[in-house]
């Protein structure tokens, strides 16, 4: 994206729309120095400009309609005639990847990226490498070639990332827990797309025991749940030992812990006894996580998602059952004194199609 203004106390308009893209639209992942150049097809004030680098979920016409929001917000006034004027705030969508768009309120790769410098200059900073898919030339390329010879000045003061207020570098190693549905495998890819962490996502699907035990619970709950036990040790034993928590963030869509807390729901007491002491002897050795998440769903909204995503053996899930597995976490949680747990109840989110409620859930495992 490229970002421009001209009017009243232009840095802070580029900053207060680098805030409102980072709310509404997606993760900024680079930020350009700002550029100070001149008015270009009309005489007004000079500009100052920016080019944004960011990672978003929306489609292309939804990231439009967002930052049209976006600029009317901070005062953006277009004019009637359609010609150039000055700006409050000026956004413009460059590229979407390497999509090629041709629609009548958008056209991406932006028309006239090759003939202004007040982008190319910016834009080079960040992806001069970058190949523009239908010029098939380079951006660095371009700002060689280019027929503009506007005066452009880098300015000193820099912009600031919304992003750089969630320091994962302190947690190193995050588990998100929740009841099934509860929606922790989402969040998770979520968190290792945003923040580069690495990914670590239970094998349920590989467990052979899942759909027979939906079926006759009291005669598969014991195999089940020690083919888990044994997977899980393996998973996390193997998969977080090869990598330097010191240096790399993992995030994990369970705790080892969970072993424990379907076990005495599913199991009979002597099962759980002696599956418990077995479960001790292995969790000695696998390493703890910094923060523990407990995402808690209601009962309704848990049997929705469940139905949503449709996969047939869970069909036989009954709102007792999940009543049960929550009141083992709670249990659980409430018998731990570790101040790194948390609660986070998200029955009225929804983190996945609404940006402002997964940034309401950073805030909560942040602060």
């Amino acid at each position: 994206m490229a970002l421009g203004t001209n009017l009243g106390d232009r840095f802070e308009h580029l900053q207060s729309a680098v805030k409102a893209i980072f709310k509404r639209v997606g993760t900024i992942t680079k930020i350009s120095s700002v550029y100070q150049t001149p008015a270009l097809g009309f005489d007004g004030a000079d500009f100052l400009n920016c080019v944004l680098e960011l990672q978003t979920r929306h489609e292309a016409q939804d990231v439009l309609a967002e930052i049209l929001n976006i600029e009317k917000a901070l005062g953006r006034q277009r004019s009637k005639s359609g010609g150039y004027t000055s700006r409050a705030i000026d956004i413009d969508i460059l590229f979407y990847d390497t999509a090629v768009i041709n629609q009548d309120n958008l056209q991406v790769p932006h028309p006239q990226i090759a003939n202004r410098k007040f982008v190319l200059q910016p834009l080079n900073e960040l992806a001069g490498g970058f190949i523009h898919p239908v010029l098939h030339t380079s951006i660095k390329d371009l700002l060689v070639q280019t027929e503009d010879g506007s005066v452009i000045e880098q300015q000193s003061k820099i912009l600031s990332n919304p992003q750089d207020a969630y320091d994962f570098s302190r947690l190193n190693y995050i588990a998100i827990e929740g009841n099934i549905g509860a929606g922790k495998t989402s969040l998770c890819h979520m968190l290792a797309d945003d923040f580069n962490a690495k990914l670590i996502l239970e094998r349920f699907k590989d467990n052979p025991f899942l759909p027979k035990f939906y079926q006759d619970q009291q005669r598969y709950a014991f195999a089940l749940e020690m083919s888990f036990l044994a997977d899980r040790y393996q998973q996390l034993l193997e998969d977080i030992t090869q990598f330097d928590l010191f240096k790399e963030c993992v995030v994990a869509d369970y705790d080892a812990y969970k072993s424990l807390i379907f076990a005495k729901v599913t199991l009979q007491q002597e099962e759980y006894n002696l599956y418990k002491k077995l479960f001790y002897l292995m969790h000695k050795e696998l390493p703890k996580p910094d923060v523990y998440i407990y995402l808690y769903q209601n009962t309704d909204r848990l049997l929705e998602n469940i139905k949503k995503r449709g996969r047939s053996y869970e069909n036989a899930i009954k709102p007792d059952y999940l009543q049960k597995i929550n009141d083992g976490y709670l249990e659980f949680i409430k018998n731990q004194q570790n101040d790194s747990i948390k609660i986070i109840d998200i029955s009225g989110l929804d983190f996945v199609k609404n940006r402002s409620d997964y940034l309401l859930l950073l805030d909560q495992i942040f602060a």
